[in-house]
């Protein structure tokens, strides 16, 4: 028998203690293989989490005003249903912006009537664009992420605030009105996760207006503002015209980014 032959038992031996050793070195390394695989994909998806997050911080807006419409179903998305609701947003002067909001029917029973009520929305101001035919449409709207009911409200200086960080896309229009105010308007694209990109339309005024119109498309700039409702004629042929109302940012403040920061107030 091979045991009685010392020289075939101890090859035997050798041989399994040699085998043994690559299964066990084997099974560690995809043991690591699989440990360094799961680091990898929590690792992605904390880079994921973190651009979401930071993508989300660079689109801020807040509204208090009191809602003066029902619900209007907007879309679908994976089951979730998305409605319009108007609320109208005083100024200082008592002049009040109408501006939509977009609410999801989770956050808020959107077969009830709401009108009246004073309520406080946080979220993002974001476009879409609506095929009407051969051309397409750029509609805004408050997209809400928390909502807050008021009793009573009366600091009407922080009712309409909003933040953008974004590239301007088009080369800024610079103008002066009738009265002599200078105006540019400037078009802002926010990034968004998952490769989206809002395109936000913005009104600067006097030096501010001066001071953006000089910039380059590509240019990454912040603002600070509110977002404004404002009623334009949109003549639709020879003898038809059509009354729109316009959304866009009314710019108090921005700042262009580059390696340094050069800002305006």
């Amino acid at each position: 028998m091979f045991w009685q032959d010392p020289l075939i038992f101890w090859s035997i031996m050798v041989n399994f203690l040699i085998n043994y050793q690559c299964a066990v070195r084997k099974q560690a390394k995809q043991k690591e293989k699989n440990k360094n695989g799961q680091v990898r994909i929590y690792l992605e998806a904390k880079r994921r989490c973190t651009m979401s997050e930071k993508m989300i911080e660079n689109n801020k807006v807040s509204v208090i005003g009191e809602i003066v419409s029902g619900f209007t179903f907007s879309h679908e998305a994976f089951g979730e249903g998305f409605y319009l609701v108007d609320v109208a947003v005083k100024r200082l002067s008592g002049q009040a912006d109408i501006l939509p909001l977009m609410v999801s029917e989770r956050l808020l029973d959107v077969h009830r009537d709401y009108s009246g009520d004073t309520m406080e929305a946080i979220g993002q101001f974001r476009s879409y664009n609506r095929h009407e035919g051969a051309r397409n449409r750029l509609e805004l709207s408050v997209f809400v992420r928390e909502v807050r009911f008021m009793e009573e409200f009366t600091d009407y200086t922080k009712t309409n605030q909003i933040f953008l960080d974004g590239y301007i896309c088009k080369p800024p229009v610079y103008r002066r009105t009738p009265l002599g105010r200078e105006i540019a308007d400037i078009l802002l694209a926010v990034n968004r996760p998952y490769g989206k990109s809002d395109y936000i339309p913005c009104i600067s005024w006097g030096r501010n207006a001066r001071y953006v119109s000089g910039l380059e498309v590509g240019a990454r700039v912040r603002t600070w503002g509110r977002v404004q409702s404002r009623e334009y004629v949109k003549q639709l042929s020879e003898t038809e015209c059509e009354k729109r109302i316009a959304y866009e940012v009314s710019v108090s403040r921005l700042e262009e980014v580059k390696d340094y920061v050069r800002e305006t107030d």
